[in-house]
Protein backbone atom coordinates (compact mmCIF):
# COMPACT_ATOMS: atom_id res chain seq x y z
CA UNK A 1 0.00 0.00 0.00
CA UNK A 2 1.53 3.38 -0.59
CA UNK A 3 2.06 5.27 2.35
CA UNK A 4 1.70 8.46 0.68
CA UNK A 5 -2.23 7.54 -1.18
CA UNK A 6 -4.58 9.19 0.88
CA UNK A 7 -7.51 7.10 2.32
CA UNK A 8 -10.88 8.31 2.99
CA UNK A 9 -12.91 6.95 5.85
CA UNK A 10 -16.97 6.09 4.73
CA UNK A 11 -19.41 7.96 6.57
CA UNK A 12 -22.01 5.98 8.19
CA UNK A 13 -24.28 7.94 5.66
CA UNK A 14 -22.10 5.91 3.06
CA UNK A 15 -22.14 2.60 4.65
CA UNK A 16 -26.25 3.31 4.58
CA UNK A 17 -26.07 4.03 0.83
CA UNK A 18 -24.80 1.26 0.20
CA UNK A 19 -26.61 -1.09 1.68
CA UNK A 20 -29.72 0.64 0.24
CA UNK A 21 -28.13 0.60 -3.21
CA UNK A 22 -27.59 -3.55 -2.37
CA UNK A 23 -31.09 -4.19 -1.29
CA UNK A 24 -32.48 -2.37 -4.04
CA UNK A 25 -30.36 -4.30 -6.48
CA UNK A 26 -31.09 -7.89 -4.59
CA UNK A 27 -34.58 -7.38 -4.68
CA UNK A 28 -34.59 -7.35 -8.38
CA UNK A 29 -33.66 -10.90 -8.45
CA UNK A 30 -33.18 -12.34 -11.49
CA UNK A 31 -33.33 -9.06 -13.44
CA UNK A 32 -35.85 -6.46 -14.35
CA UNK A 33 -36.44 -9.33 -18.06
CA UNK A 34 -36.79 -12.38 -15.91
CA UNK A 35 -39.46 -10.37 -13.77
CA UNK A 36 -41.59 -9.29 -17.14
CA UNK A 37 -41.44 -13.02 -18.26
CA UNK A 38 -42.97 -13.76 -15.33
CA UNK A 39 -45.56 -11.52 -15.82
CA UNK A 40 -45.97 -12.32 -19.25
CA UNK A 41 -47.19 -15.88 -17.94
CA UNK A 42 -50.18 -14.15 -15.37
CA UNK A 43 -47.60 -15.03 -12.43
CA UNK A 44 -46.33 -12.71 -9.26
CA UNK A 45 -43.01 -12.28 -8.57
CA UNK A 46 -42.08 -13.73 -5.10
CA UNK A 47 -41.80 -10.61 -3.28
CA UNK A 48 -44.93 -9.42 -4.94
CA UNK A 49 -46.34 -12.43 -3.81
CA UNK A 50 -45.45 -11.83 -0.37
CA UNK A 51 -46.86 -7.97 -0.85
CA UNK A 52 -50.51 -9.26 -1.64
CA UNK A 53 -50.40 -11.75 1.42
CA UNK A 54 -49.76 -9.80 4.19
CA UNK A 55 -51.95 -7.16 6.01
CA UNK A 56 -51.52 -4.25 4.30
CA UNK A 57 -49.46 -1.66 6.43
CA UNK A 58 -48.52 -4.26 8.32
CA UNK A 59 -44.37 -5.18 8.99
CA UNK A 60 -42.40 -7.72 7.49
CA UNK A 61 -39.16 -8.60 8.84
CA UNK A 62 -37.09 -10.07 6.10
CA UNK A 63 -34.79 -13.06 6.57
CA UNK A 64 -31.40 -13.96 4.61
CA UNK A 65 -31.89 -10.88 1.95
CA UNK A 66 -28.36 -10.71 0.98
CA UNK A 67 -27.81 -14.95 1.38
CA UNK A 68 -25.57 -16.07 -1.59
CA UNK A 69 -24.59 -12.07 -2.20
CA UNK A 70 -21.19 -12.86 -4.16
CA UNK A 71 -21.30 -16.38 -4.22
CA UNK A 72 -21.60 -19.17 -7.29
CA UNK A 73 -20.61 -15.93 -9.77
CA UNK A 74 -19.32 -18.57 -12.15
CA UNK A 75 -22.87 -19.47 -12.57
CA UNK A 76 -24.30 -16.23 -12.91
CA UNK A 77 -25.16 -15.17 -9.29
CA UNK A 78 -27.97 -16.63 -7.19
CA UNK A 79 -29.35 -13.31 -5.28
CA UNK A 80 -31.20 -13.76 -1.80
CA UNK A 81 -30.61 -17.53 -2.58
CA UNK A 82 -33.52 -17.43 -5.09
CA UNK A 83 -35.76 -17.59 -1.77
CA UNK A 84 -37.37 -14.70 -0.19
CA UNK A 85 -37.77 -15.70 3.73
CA UNK A 86 -39.35 -13.12 6.31
CA UNK A 87 -41.62 -12.80 9.37
CA UNK A 88 -45.05 -10.95 8.68
CA UNK A 89 -48.61 -11.05 9.68
CA UNK A 90 -51.50 -12.65 7.40
CA UNK A 91 -54.92 -12.14 8.29
CA UNK A 92 -53.69 -10.84 11.97
CA UNK A 93 -51.28 -13.65 12.88
CA UNK A 94 -48.05 -13.75 12.78
CA UNK A 95 -46.44 -16.39 10.64
CA UNK A 96 -43.29 -17.31 8.38
CA UNK A 97 -43.12 -17.00 4.23
CA UNK A 98 -41.14 -18.40 2.20
CA UNK A 99 -41.22 -17.98 -1.47
CA UNK A 100 -39.09 -19.41 -4.42
CA UNK A 101 -38.07 -16.50 -6.57
CA UNK A 102 -38.26 -18.03 -10.04
CA UNK A 103 -36.85 -15.10 -11.75
CA UNK A 104 -33.17 -16.42 -10.32
CA UNK A 105 -32.29 -19.79 -12.22
CA UNK A 106 -36.20 -20.90 -12.26
CA UNK A 107 -36.32 -21.12 -8.42
CA UNK A 108 -33.64 -23.44 -8.28
CA UNK A 109 -32.03 -24.69 -4.65
CA UNK A 110 -28.70 -24.39 -4.14
CA UNK A 111 -26.62 -25.08 -0.79
CA UNK A 112 -27.53 -21.47 0.14
CA UNK A 113 -30.84 -22.08 -0.58
CA UNK A 114 -31.21 -25.12 1.43
CA UNK A 115 -29.39 -23.08 4.29
CA UNK A 116 -32.11 -20.58 3.98
CA UNK A 117 -35.00 -22.55 3.90
CA UNK A 118 -33.60 -24.63 6.81
CA UNK A 119 -33.22 -21.20 9.06
CA UNK A 120 -37.00 -20.10 8.10
CA UNK A 121 -38.27 -23.60 9.20
CA UNK A 122 -35.98 -23.15 12.00
CA UNK A 123 -37.76 -20.08 13.05
CA UNK A 124 -41.24 -21.15 12.60
CA UNK A 125 -40.02 -24.12 15.11
CA UNK A 126 -38.33 -21.82 18.02
CA UNK A 127 -41.18 -19.64 18.01
CA UNK A 128 -44.37 -21.62 17.38
CA UNK A 129 -45.19 -19.85 14.04
CA UNK A 130 -47.07 -21.15 11.34
CA UNK A 131 -45.54 -21.28 8.17
CA UNK A 132 -46.36 -20.60 4.28
CA UNK A 133 -44.57 -22.39 1.54
CA UNK A 134 -45.49 -19.89 -1.98
CA UNK A 135 -43.78 -22.74 -4.07
CA UNK A 136 -42.00 -22.01 -7.64
CA UNK A 137 -39.06 -24.09 -8.42
CA UNK A 138 -37.06 -25.82 -10.47
CA UNK A 139 -35.32 -28.22 -8.12
CA UNK A 140 -31.87 -28.99 -7.18
CA UNK A 141 -29.51 -27.08 -9.45
CA UNK A 142 -27.81 -30.08 -10.56
CA UNK A 143 -24.54 -29.06 -11.11
CA UNK A 144 -24.14 -28.84 -7.96
CA UNK A 145 -25.88 -31.66 -6.41
CA UNK A 146 -23.02 -33.39 -4.27
CA UNK A 147 -23.39 -29.96 -2.18
CA UNK A 148 -27.21 -29.79 -1.28
CA UNK A 149 -28.33 -34.06 -1.37
CA UNK A 150 -27.72 -36.13 0.94
CA UNK A 151 -26.32 -34.42 4.19
CA UNK A 152 -27.94 -33.66 7.65
CA UNK A 153 -28.31 -29.84 6.53
CA UNK A 154 -28.74 -30.43 2.38
CA UNK A 155 -31.97 -30.34 0.80
CA UNK A 156 -33.67 -33.51 2.44
CA UNK A 157 -34.08 -31.85 5.60
CA UNK A 158 -36.36 -29.84 5.00
CA UNK A 159 -38.79 -32.46 4.50
CA UNK A 160 -37.60 -34.13 8.37
CA UNK A 161 -38.90 -30.20 9.66
CA UNK A 162 -41.84 -31.08 7.82
CA UNK A 163 -42.54 -33.49 9.63
CA UNK A 164 -40.99 -32.81 12.86
CA UNK A 165 -43.84 -29.41 12.51
CA UNK A 166 -46.83 -31.16 11.93
CA UNK A 167 -46.15 -33.14 15.18
CA UNK A 168 -45.64 -30.12 16.91
CA UNK A 169 -49.06 -29.20 15.72
CA UNK A 170 -47.38 -26.20 13.60
CA UNK A 171 -49.41 -25.15 11.08
CA UNK A 172 -48.17 -25.35 7.66
CA UNK A 173 -49.79 -24.13 4.26
CA UNK A 174 -48.26 -24.51 0.89
CA UNK A 175 -48.93 -23.17 -2.83
CA UNK A 176 -48.58 -23.80 -5.85
CA UNK A 177 -47.68 -21.64 -8.13
CA UNK A 178 -45.18 -22.70 -10.33
CA UNK A 179 -42.86 -25.61 -10.68
CA UNK A 180 -42.38 -27.78 -8.10
CA UNK A 181 -40.58 -31.22 -9.04
CA UNK A 182 -38.56 -34.30 -7.77
CA UNK A 183 -37.49 -34.28 -4.16
CA UNK A 184 -39.58 -30.73 -3.78
CA UNK A 185 -42.76 -32.06 -4.05
CA UNK A 186 -42.70 -33.60 -1.13
CA UNK A 187 -42.80 -30.33 0.39
CA UNK A 188 -46.17 -28.74 -0.06
CA UNK A 189 -47.59 -32.57 0.19
CA UNK A 190 -46.00 -32.79 3.91
CA UNK A 191 -48.05 -29.40 4.48
CA UNK A 192 -51.26 -29.57 6.21
CA UNK A 193 -53.14 -28.25 3.38
CA UNK A 194 -52.04 -27.77 -0.38
CA UNK A 195 -53.47 -25.77 -2.79
CA UNK A 196 -52.32 -25.17 -6.62
CA UNK A 197 -52.91 -22.21 -9.07
CA UNK A 198 -54.38 -23.82 -12.47
CA UNK A 199 -52.18 -23.81 -15.74
CA UNK A 200 -49.08 -22.36 -14.02
CA UNK A 201 -49.01 -24.91 -11.00
CA UNK A 202 -47.41 -27.94 -11.31
CA UNK A 203 -46.11 -31.02 -9.05
CA UNK A 204 -44.77 -34.52 -9.97
CA UNK A 205 -41.37 -36.45 -9.09
CA UNK A 206 -40.96 -36.72 -12.72
CA UNK A 207 -41.28 -34.19 -15.89
CA UNK A 208 -42.32 -35.04 -18.89
CA UNK A 209 -38.73 -35.70 -20.43
CA UNK A 210 -37.62 -37.82 -17.92
CA UNK A 211 -40.51 -39.95 -17.70
CA UNK A 212 -40.00 -40.55 -21.61
CA UNK A 213 -36.55 -41.56 -20.54
CA UNK A 214 -37.13 -43.64 -17.76
CA UNK A 215 -40.57 -45.64 -19.09
CA UNK A 216 -40.90 -44.59 -22.45
CA UNK A 217 -44.47 -43.35 -21.82
CA UNK A 218 -45.00 -39.80 -23.68
CA UNK A 219 -47.17 -37.36 -21.54
CA UNK A 220 -47.25 -33.51 -21.50
CA UNK A 221 -46.57 -31.86 -18.07
CA UNK A 222 -50.32 -30.88 -17.41
CA UNK A 223 -51.60 -33.87 -17.81
CA UNK A 224 -48.64 -35.50 -15.70
CA UNK A 225 -48.94 -33.21 -13.00
CA UNK A 226 -51.00 -30.16 -13.39
CA UNK A 227 -54.03 -28.70 -11.22
CA UNK A 228 -56.81 -30.67 -12.51
CA UNK A 229 -54.83 -33.72 -12.45
CA UNK A 230 -54.34 -33.03 -8.55
CA UNK A 231 -57.41 -31.65 -7.63
CA UNK A 232 -59.77 -33.96 -9.57
CA UNK A 233 -57.91 -37.37 -10.14
CA UNK A 234 -54.97 -37.55 -7.60
CA UNK A 235 -55.87 -35.98 -4.62
CA UNK A 236 -52.43 -34.75 -3.96
CA UNK A 237 -53.94 -31.18 -3.95
CA UNK A 238 -56.93 -29.67 -2.24
CA UNK A 239 -57.90 -26.60 -4.34
CA UNK A 240 -57.05 -24.87 -7.89
CA UNK A 241 -57.36 -21.39 -8.36
CA UNK A 242 -57.14 -19.37 -11.54
CA UNK A 243 -54.67 -16.77 -10.32
CA UNK A 244 -51.85 -16.08 -8.18
CA UNK A 245 -54.21 -13.64 -5.93
CA UNK A 246 -57.33 -15.96 -5.74
CA UNK A 247 -54.64 -18.54 -4.19
CA UNK A 248 -53.18 -16.04 -1.85
CA UNK A 249 -57.06 -14.90 -0.75
CA UNK A 250 -57.62 -18.54 0.03
CA UNK A 251 -54.47 -18.47 2.14
CA UNK A 252 -55.51 -15.46 4.33
CA UNK A 253 -59.03 -17.10 4.74
CA UNK A 254 -57.79 -20.12 5.97
CA UNK A 255 -55.57 -17.97 8.60
CA UNK A 256 -58.41 -16.29 9.43
CA UNK A 257 -59.93 -19.37 10.69
CA UNK A 258 -57.05 -20.48 13.15
CA UNK A 259 -57.14 -20.71 16.66
CA UNK A 260 -55.08 -19.42 19.48
CA UNK A 261 -51.71 -21.00 20.96
CA UNK A 262 -50.64 -20.42 24.14
CA UNK A 263 -48.37 -17.60 24.82
CA UNK A 264 -44.71 -17.36 26.86
CA UNK A 265 -46.25 -14.39 28.98
CA UNK A 266 -43.18 -11.94 28.50
CA UNK A 267 -44.32 -8.48 29.47
CA UNK A 268 -45.19 -5.58 27.06
CA UNK A 269 -46.74 -2.31 28.16
CA UNK A 270 -47.53 0.49 26.04
CA UNK A 271 -44.46 1.63 24.29
CA UNK A 272 -42.54 4.66 23.93
CA UNK A 273 -39.95 6.68 21.74
CA UNK A 274 -36.47 6.16 21.88
CA UNK A 275 -34.68 8.22 24.06
CA UNK A 276 -32.85 10.01 21.06
CA UNK A 277 -34.19 10.00 17.50
CA UNK A 278 -32.90 6.79 14.93
CA UNK A 279 -31.29 9.66 13.15
CA UNK A 280 -29.10 10.83 16.20
CA UNK A 281 -28.30 7.17 16.71
CA UNK A 282 -26.61 6.73 13.70
CA UNK A 283 -25.36 10.33 13.86
CA UNK A 284 -23.30 9.07 17.71
CA UNK A 285 -21.94 6.17 16.81
CA UNK A 286 -18.29 6.43 15.73
CA UNK A 287 -17.09 5.14 12.27
CA UNK A 288 -13.59 4.54 14.23
CA UNK A 289 -13.33 1.15 15.45
CA UNK A 290 -10.72 1.51 17.83
CA UNK A 291 -12.09 5.00 18.53
CA UNK A 292 -14.18 5.08 22.20
CA UNK A 293 -17.61 5.73 23.01
CA UNK A 294 -20.10 5.46 25.26
CA UNK A 295 -22.32 2.55 24.75
CA UNK A 296 -25.10 4.01 27.22
CA UNK A 297 -25.46 6.52 24.63
CA UNK A 298 -26.43 3.90 22.04
CA UNK A 299 -28.45 2.40 24.22
CA UNK A 300 -30.78 5.27 25.02
CA UNK A 301 -31.55 5.85 20.98
CA UNK A 302 -32.26 1.67 21.18
CA UNK A 303 -34.47 1.51 23.99
CA UNK A 304 -38.41 3.29 25.42
CA UNK A 305 -37.58 6.25 26.85
CA UNK A 306 -33.71 6.02 27.01
CA UNK A 307 -34.39 4.55 30.22
CA UNK A 308 -32.19 1.86 31.51
CA UNK A 309 -32.14 -0.04 35.17
CA UNK A 310 -28.69 -0.97 35.45
CA UNK A 311 -27.54 -3.88 37.17
CA UNK A 312 -24.28 -3.90 39.29
CA UNK A 313 -23.47 -0.64 37.61
CA UNK A 314 -20.42 0.29 39.30
CA UNK A 315 -19.10 -3.50 38.96
CA UNK A 316 -18.09 -5.29 36.00
CA UNK A 317 -17.53 -1.81 34.14
CA UNK A 318 -16.89 -3.17 30.64
CA UNK A 319 -20.04 -5.00 30.24
CA UNK A 320 -23.03 -3.10 30.54
CA UNK A 321 -26.21 -5.27 32.13
CA UNK A 322 -29.54 -3.83 32.54
CA UNK A 323 -33.43 -4.49 32.15
CA UNK A 324 -35.35 -1.74 30.18
CA UNK A 325 -38.09 -1.89 27.44
CA UNK A 326 -37.94 -1.65 23.76
CA UNK A 327 -41.44 -0.89 22.06
CA UNK A 328 -43.05 -1.93 25.36
CA UNK A 329 -41.35 -5.61 25.96
CA UNK A 330 -39.26 -5.91 29.01
CA UNK A 331 -35.56 -7.08 28.04
CA UNK A 332 -32.77 -7.78 29.62
CA UNK A 333 -29.55 -6.24 27.85
CA UNK A 334 -25.81 -7.13 27.88
CA UNK A 335 -23.93 -4.47 25.97
CA UNK A 336 -19.88 -4.23 25.37
CA UNK A 337 -18.84 -1.46 26.64
CA UNK A 338 -16.47 1.18 24.19
CA UNK A 339 -15.09 3.84 26.90
CA UNK A 340 -11.92 3.27 28.78
CA UNK A 341 -13.58 2.90 32.41
CA UNK A 342 -12.01 3.23 35.91
CA UNK A 343 -12.14 0.54 38.60
CA UNK A 344 -12.80 0.78 42.08
CA UNK A 345 -9.06 -0.07 42.49
CA UNK A 346 -8.20 2.78 40.40
CA UNK A 347 -7.10 0.82 37.19
CA UNK A 348 -7.84 1.63 33.99
CA UNK A 349 -10.03 -1.37 31.28
CA UNK A 350 -9.82 -0.97 27.96
CA UNK A 351 -13.50 -0.34 26.34
CA UNK A 352 -14.78 -3.43 24.07
CA UNK A 353 -13.24 -6.14 26.03
CA UNK A 354 -14.32 -8.43 28.59
CA UNK A 355 -12.94 -8.65 32.31
CA UNK A 356 -13.71 -11.35 34.33
CA UNK A 357 -15.73 -8.95 37.21
CA UNK A 358 -17.46 -8.56 33.66
CA UNK A 359 -17.87 -11.79 32.88
CA UNK A 360 -18.93 -12.75 36.39
CA UNK A 361 -21.63 -9.74 36.39
CA UNK A 362 -23.18 -10.88 32.73
CA UNK A 363 -23.54 -14.81 34.39
CA UNK A 364 -25.33 -13.52 37.13
CA UNK A 365 -27.81 -11.24 34.98
CA UNK A 366 -28.73 -13.92 32.67
CA UNK A 367 -29.24 -16.06 35.60
CA UNK A 368 -31.62 -13.42 36.89
CA UNK A 369 -33.18 -12.69 33.67
CA UNK A 370 -34.05 -16.07 33.16
CA UNK A 371 -35.74 -16.53 36.63
CA UNK A 372 -37.28 -13.58 36.18
CA UNK A 373 -38.25 -14.37 31.90
CA UNK A 374 -37.65 -11.81 30.42
CA UNK A 375 -35.69 -11.66 27.10
CA UNK A 376 -32.19 -11.14 26.29
CA UNK A 377 -30.81 -8.89 23.74
CA UNK A 378 -26.85 -8.89 23.48
CA UNK A 379 -25.20 -5.71 21.95
CA UNK A 380 -21.52 -6.49 20.54
CA UNK A 381 -18.98 -4.63 19.90
CA UNK A 382 -16.39 -6.64 21.43
CA UNK A 383 -13.01 -7.24 20.92
CA UNK A 384 -12.12 -10.39 23.21
CA UNK A 385 -11.56 -11.58 26.08
CA UNK A 386 -8.76 -9.49 28.06
CA UNK A 387 -5.25 -11.42 27.61
CA UNK A 388 -2.13 -11.28 29.38
CA UNK A 389 -0.66 -13.02 32.88
CA UNK A 390 -2.78 -10.96 35.16
CA UNK A 391 -6.05 -12.03 33.44
CA UNK A 392 -4.51 -15.57 33.40
CA UNK A 393 -3.90 -15.64 36.81
CA UNK A 394 -6.88 -13.70 38.06
CA UNK A 395 -8.89 -16.72 36.53
CA UNK A 396 -10.25 -15.10 33.12
CA UNK A 397 -10.74 -18.68 31.47
CA UNK A 398 -13.22 -19.82 34.42
CA UNK A 399 -14.82 -16.61 34.65
CA UNK A 400 -15.90 -16.44 30.66
CA UNK A 401 -16.59 -20.07 30.65
CA UNK A 402 -19.18 -18.98 33.61
CA UNK A 403 -20.85 -16.88 31.33
CA UNK A 404 -20.69 -18.81 28.21
CA UNK A 405 -22.38 -21.72 30.39
CA UNK A 406 -25.44 -19.42 31.48
CA UNK A 407 -25.66 -17.69 28.20
CA UNK A 408 -25.95 -21.34 26.10
CA UNK A 409 -28.29 -22.43 28.74
CA UNK A 410 -30.25 -19.71 29.02
CA UNK A 411 -33.96 -20.83 28.19
CA UNK A 412 -35.43 -17.49 27.28
CA UNK A 413 -34.73 -16.06 24.08
CA UNK A 414 -31.59 -14.08 22.96
CA UNK A 415 -31.69 -11.68 20.50
CA UNK A 416 -28.07 -10.43 19.08
CA UNK A 417 -27.46 -7.10 17.26
CA UNK A 418 -23.38 -6.62 16.48
CA UNK A 419 -22.72 -3.07 16.17
CA UNK A 420 -19.03 -2.77 15.52
CA UNK A 421 -16.50 -5.74 16.39
CA UNK A 422 -17.11 -9.10 16.79
CA UNK A 423 -13.72 -11.02 17.51
CA UNK A 424 -13.02 -14.30 18.65
CA UNK A 425 -14.33 -15.90 21.88
CA UNK A 426 -16.21 -12.20 22.46
CA UNK A 427 -18.58 -13.24 19.47
CA UNK A 428 -19.07 -16.08 21.24
CA UNK A 429 -19.85 -14.94 25.12
CA UNK A 430 -22.14 -12.10 23.22
CA UNK A 431 -24.49 -14.76 22.24
CA UNK A 432 -22.91 -14.91 18.51
CA UNK A 433 -24.16 -17.39 15.82
CA UNK A 434 -23.31 -21.13 17.73
CA UNK A 435 -25.43 -20.02 20.92
CA UNK A 436 -28.61 -20.03 18.98
CA UNK A 437 -30.11 -16.43 19.51
CA UNK A 438 -33.88 -16.10 18.07
CA UNK A 439 -32.48 -13.76 15.51
CA UNK A 440 -29.13 -11.94 14.65
CA UNK A 441 -28.89 -8.88 12.99
CA UNK A 442 -25.48 -6.49 11.86
CA UNK A 443 -25.43 -2.62 11.23
CA UNK A 444 -23.27 -2.01 8.60
CA UNK A 445 -20.49 -1.14 10.58
CA UNK A 446 -19.97 -4.49 11.66
CA UNK A 447 -17.20 -6.61 11.60
CA UNK A 448 -17.08 -10.25 12.51
CA UNK A 449 -13.48 -11.98 12.41
CA UNK A 450 -11.07 -14.43 14.50
CA UNK A 451 -9.41 -11.27 15.31
CA UNK A 452 -8.95 -7.55 13.60
CA UNK A 453 -7.69 -6.86 10.37
CA UNK A 454 -4.49 -5.03 11.21
CA UNK A 455 -3.72 -7.67 14.27
CA UNK A 456 -4.85 -10.78 11.37
CA UNK A 457 -2.77 -9.39 8.74
CA UNK A 458 0.60 -8.40 10.74
CA UNK A 459 0.24 -12.17 12.16
CA UNK A 460 -0.30 -14.09 9.00
CA UNK A 461 2.61 -11.63 7.24
CA UNK A 462 4.71 -13.09 9.78
CA UNK A 463 3.80 -16.42 8.84
CA UNK A 464 3.86 -15.85 5.05
CA UNK A 465 7.39 -14.43 5.57
CA UNK A 466 8.90 -17.11 7.86
CA UNK A 467 7.70 -19.75 5.20
CA UNK A 468 9.36 -18.05 2.50
CA UNK A 469 12.51 -17.15 4.21
CA UNK A 470 12.35 -21.65 5.03
CA UNK A 471 12.30 -21.81 1.69
CA UNK A 472 15.73 -19.87 0.75
CA UNK A 473 13.99 -16.55 -0.64
CA UNK A 474 15.10 -12.90 0.34
CA UNK A 475 12.27 -10.92 0.91
CA UNK A 476 12.61 -7.08 0.34
CA UNK A 477 11.10 -4.53 2.47
CA UNK A 478 8.66 -3.74 -0.79
CA UNK A 479 7.73 -7.50 -1.23
CA UNK A 480 6.34 -7.59 2.59
CA UNK A 481 4.34 -4.33 1.79
CA UNK A 482 2.98 -5.68 -1.08
CA UNK A 483 2.10 -9.09 -0.01
CA UNK A 484 1.07 -7.54 3.53
CA UNK A 485 -1.57 -5.36 1.23
CA UNK A 486 -2.61 -8.63 -0.47
CA UNK A 487 -3.04 -10.35 2.88
CA UNK A 488 -5.28 -7.07 4.26
CA UNK A 489 -7.34 -6.66 1.45
CA UNK A 490 -8.07 -10.22 1.59
CA UNK A 491 -9.01 -10.54 4.92
CA UNK A 492 -10.93 -6.72 5.20
CA UNK A 493 -13.58 -8.62 2.44
CA UNK A 494 -13.88 -11.31 5.25
CA UNK A 495 -14.84 -8.66 8.19
CA UNK A 496 -17.32 -7.23 5.83
CA UNK A 497 -21.34 -7.43 7.29
CA UNK A 498 -22.07 -8.35 3.97
CA UNK A 499 -19.23 -11.38 3.68
CA UNK A 500 -21.20 -13.25 7.27
CA UNK A 501 -24.95 -12.19 5.59
CA UNK A 502 -24.50 -13.87 2.43
CA UNK A 503 -23.31 -17.11 4.43
CA UNK A 504 -25.74 -16.53 6.84
CA UNK A 505 -23.59 -15.98 9.69
CA UNK A 506 -26.45 -13.53 10.59
CA UNK A 507 -29.58 -13.14 9.31
CA UNK A 508 -29.12 -9.34 7.55
CA UNK A 509 -27.69 -6.39 7.52
CA UNK A 510 -30.20 -3.61 8.98
CA UNK A 511 -30.10 0.76 9.14
CA UNK A 512 -29.37 1.34 12.35
CA UNK A 513 -32.73 2.88 13.09
CA UNK A 514 -34.99 -0.55 12.22
CA UNK A 515 -33.07 -2.30 15.02
CA UNK A 516 -36.42 -1.77 17.22
CA UNK A 517 -38.14 -3.02 15.00
CA UNK A 518 -36.43 -6.21 14.71
CA UNK A 519 -36.14 -7.01 18.22
CA UNK A 520 -39.52 -6.15 18.66
CA UNK A 521 -40.94 -8.50 15.89
CA UNK A 522 -37.84 -11.00 17.42
CA UNK A 523 -39.82 -11.05 20.96
CA UNK A 524 -43.74 -11.48 19.69
CA UNK A 525 -42.89 -13.98 17.45
CA UNK A 526 -40.88 -15.57 20.40
CA UNK A 527 -44.45 -14.89 23.22
CA UNK A 528 -46.04 -17.72 20.79
CA UNK A 529 -43.69 -20.26 22.41
CA UNK A 530 -44.12 -20.74 26.13
CA UNK A 531 -40.73 -22.20 27.48
CA UNK A 532 -41.49 -25.05 28.80
CA UNK A 533 -37.18 -25.83 30.24
CA UNK A 534 -36.00 -25.22 33.52
CA UNK A 535 -32.96 -22.86 33.40
CA UNK A 536 -30.04 -24.81 34.75
CA UNK A 537 -26.50 -24.17 33.91
CA UNK A 538 -25.22 -27.49 35.13
CA UNK A 539 -21.44 -27.46 36.34
CA UNK A 540 -19.55 -24.50 36.54
CA UNK A 541 -16.30 -23.36 38.88
CA UNK A 542 -16.82 -20.40 40.97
Amino acid sequence: MNPNMETTQPTIHDLLEKLATKTVQVQLGGGQKRIDSEHQKGKLTARERIDYLIDTGSEFLEIGTFAADGMYEEEGGCPSAGVVTGIGFVNGRMCVIVANDATVKAGAWFPMTAKKNLRAQEIAMENHLPIIYLVDSAGVFLPMQNEIFPDKEHFGRQFRNNAKMSAMGIVQIAAIMGSCVAGGAYLPIMSDEAMIVDKTGSIFLAGSYLVKAAIGESVDNETLGGATTHCEISGVTDNKYDTDQECLDAIRKIFGTLGENPKAGFDRIEAKEAGISGDKLIDIFPMERVKPYDMLDIISGLVDGGELDEYKQDYGKTLICGTARIRGWAVGIIANQRKIVKTAKGEMQMGGVIYSDSADKAARFIMNCNQRKIPLVFLQDVSGFMVGSKAEHGGIIKDGAKMVNAMANSVVPKFTIILGNSYGAGNYAMCGKAYDPRLIFSWPTAQMAVMSGASAAKTLLQIKVASLKKTGKVISQEDENQLLEEITTKYNEELSPYYAASRLWVDGVIDPRETRKVISMGIEAANHSPITERFNVGVIQT
